[in-house]
């Protein structure tokens, strides 16, 4: 099902994202490869890998940005309590199930309510105002595989950089000064982005992968723990990682 959150963050977030994404390929096409690699066949190959990385980070970013996290269901349609309750939760006992005081819906247990998109969501993780959606039961694992390829890509472009750097161009002593240094601040500006991406994805990745190691969300797992490291109260204010007090418990928590 086809979602979009109104949201004026997240609406914002993601056209900053793609602004960032078709800069990178501007950059690493025109300014990188072509500029430095124009006479070989390195050029096509890294063009070609580099454009299918960008696809598949593409592909996955608008999956989980448009997926249904697992939004569960409001009582005033048609689906009755007991046939909620027997949804994909075959053991788990009746009195585990919820009301929730904001949306009124019935919830199975480790469903969260999230204030953005005003909806419980199953196994909710968090909200990320870059893909304008929940992280939760459903489009999880899109969200995984979108953090991954902006890992690569982030790599791969700094490699590139680095290459078109290192790497004795002869064509180069051909252009004029404001070329070069057009060419170097471009580079700058994208070695910069690819590496605050980069390393700020990686710390979300590795969450991530943990949270499904531990198979805990991040809400549980700042519930739980007494106390929040540094990155998840940074996350807290990039990403919108859940802030949840240190005296929490878990009757609070699922009261939401």
């Amino acid at each position: 099902m086809m979602r979009l959150v109104n949201d004026p963050c997240g609406i914002f977030c993601i056209l900053f994202t793609y602004t960032s994404i078709i800069y990178a390929d501007y950059v690493v096409i025109q300014w990188v490869v072509l500029h430095t690699m124009q006479d070989s066949l390195w050029a096509s190959f890294h063009i070609v890998l580099f454009n299918t990385f960008l696809l598949l980070l593409t592909v996955s970013h608008l999956r989980a940005m448009f997926s249904d996290p697992g939004t569960v269901p409001l009582s005033h349609t048609n689906v009755s309590l007991s046939d909620l309750r027997q949804v994909n939760e075959p053991l788990v006992k009746r009195e585990d199930w919820t009301m929730c005081t904001r949306c009124e819906a019935y919830r199975p247990p480790r469903a969260h309510h999230c204030r953005i998109c005003k909806r419980c969501i199953r196994r909710m993780d968090h909200h990320c105002p870059w893909i304008n959606n929940c992280v939760g039961e459903k489009n999880q694992k899109y969200f995984v595989q979108f953090l991954f390829f902006v890992c690569i890509i982030s790599a791969y472009t700094i490699m590139l950089v680095i290459m078109s750097w290192v790497r004795e161009c002869q064509q180069c002593k051909m252009y004029d000064l404001d070329t070069r240094q057009t060419q170097v601040l471009h580079s700058v500006i994208l070695i910069m982005e690819s590496a605050l991406f980069g390393m700020f994805v990686i710390a979300i990745l590795y969450d991530q992968i943990d949270a499904i190691y531990s198979d805990q969300t991040t809400i549980e797992q700042t519930a739980y723990k007494r106390s929040n490291s540094l990155h998840r109260y940074l996350f807290s204010i990039i990403c919108r990682w859940p802030k949840i007090s240190r005296s929490t418990s878990k009757l609070n928590i699922r009261s939401v």
